[in-house]
């Protein structure tokens, strides 16, 4: 018994910062995410000097985008068929490869468009690669019953990158644009080494029926999906939750019109989901929930919801950088249900075509979301769209346990099995 233990005080570190090789890809996973949002401040900066064109800052998110949806199937097979741990380290590596095109594009004096457009696409092919393997290495590294804390750990690592990254991104872009990319060049190698001194994490034998091959193989993650309500039901409900409830896209807009606090306060506004989704991962990781997880998932969708209709309502600057703070608070709640009941409840010999399609339902949210708010803004005015996004998400999560009556029964995580393979035709 150690100590703290002995004293009946809780650890300082969570659980499953005890375990070497979760540790290791933790520090790779924040090292990685630090890099690229350092970097995304540089590349904003840059491509809007060369032609002051808002489009051509789009055009660079697209071409990061259009990979995912390309890839996404190949990689998690990928990812079920060969090392999970090299394949992660692949990507980190095609990732220092992007941010040193974008060092060297920096010194020829970044005067083009289209090098900002190839290396946005390498970056795009990078994630796309190394998403599925990142997500599905936690759950062989730990044990079953720290998975969760395992998860809400992945998402501190995302959260703080958010938060810190691009300020000391732009700091350092003061300074020369080149420091930025050598900066983040540096952090990413220093998740390359630490994924280095992983040890290879051991396999399960691939369950008979899975020894499919070809276009069958490749889809598999998807028919699994299709016929598990568990996972079904919570990517679905996710995905419409930010596709109609997300409002940070017109952030702009409320900063500038209804608020009129100038661009501080916009990034300030921000900023307040991350804030609320740190503190929530860390209370997580700390003390993850215990029962009642289907319960609290459709609890926390509607709550997201009902911070959305404040925010969209709100003509106060602290009230609605509260709702935002709160809405990214529930959302790491909901995420973190989420990736732990898709982890545990898919087999590891199809975990990388899961987590895959899993992939690419985040994104089409996000991108989607963002367009569907701006849409909807346009077509019925900002405020009405807003509360209008928030009402529909509080609905979803009143009608999803009739729809997915599975997901709302489930209890605690730990308890969920995943089903056998079965031979996909």
């Amino acid at each position: 018994m150690s100590a703290s233990e002995a004293s009946g005080r809780r650890p300082i570190l969570p659980p499953v910062l005890r375990h070497r090789n979760y540790t290791l890809l933790w520090l790779a996973m924040i090292s990685e995410g630090f890099g690229g949002q350092m970097t995304a401040v540089a590349v904003g900066w840059q491509v809007y000097s060369i032609h002051h064109s808002p489009f051509e800052l789009g055009l660079i998110g697209l071409a990061e985008f259009i990979p995912l949806p390309l890839l996404a199937l190949p990689a998690g097979q990928l990812a079920d068929r060969v090392s999970r741990r090299l394949l992660f380290l692949a990507s980190l590596i095609g990732l220092a490869g992007v941010t040193v095109g974008l060092l060297l594009v920096s010194i020829s004096g970044a005067h083009e468009l289209w090098p900002f457009l190839a290396l946005g696409f390498a970056t795009g092919v990078s994630i796309a690669i190394g998403t599925p393997p990142g997500r599905a290495l936690p759950a062989m590294v730990v044990p079953f019953d720290l998975i969760s804390s395992a998860m809400a750990l992945r998402s501190i690592a995302f959260q703080a990158a958010t938060i810190t990254g691009p300020a000391l991104g732009g700091f350092l872009f003061t300074i020369s644009p080149n420091v930025v990319y050598a900066a983040a060049t540096g952090m990413i190698v220093i998740g390359i080494v630490a994924t280095l001194m992983v040890s290879e994490p051991a396999r399960v034998e691939r369950a008979e029926g899975d020894d499919v091959r070809g276009f069958a193989a490749l889809v598999a993650g998807i028919h699994f999906i299709r016929k598990t309500p568990v996972i079904m039901g919570s990517i679905t409900l996710d995905l419409f939750a930010v596709l109609f409830g997300g409002a940070v896209a017109l952030a702009p807009v409320f900063a500038r019109t209804i608020l009129h606090v100038g661009p501080i306060g916009l990034g300030i506004l921000r900023s307040g989901p991350a804030i609320g989704a740190l503190l929530a991962g860390i209370w997580i990781a700390r003390r993850p929930p215990q029962r009642h997880a289907g319960r609290n998932l459709l609890a926390v969708v509607g709550a997201f919801g009902l911070c959305m209709v404040v925010f969209g309502l709100s003509h106060s600057f602290w009230l609605s950088l509260l709702a935002l703070a709160v809405s990214g608070a529930v959302d790491m709640v909901s995420m973190n249900i989420r990736a732990t009941a898709v982890v545990v409840a898919t087999p590891d010999e199809l975990r990388g075509r899961v987590l895959a399609v899993e992939m690419v339902f985040i994104s089409a949210s996000n991108e989607l979301g963002a367009f569907e708010s701006g849409a909807a803004a346009a077509a019925f005015g900002t405020v009405t769209s807003v509360v209008a996004g928030g009402l529909l998400t509080i609905g979803l999560a009143a009608v999803w346990p009739k729809v997915f009556p599975a997901l709302a029964r489930i209890d605690r995580l730990e308890d969920i099995r995943p089903k056998p393979v079965e031979a996909v035709a």
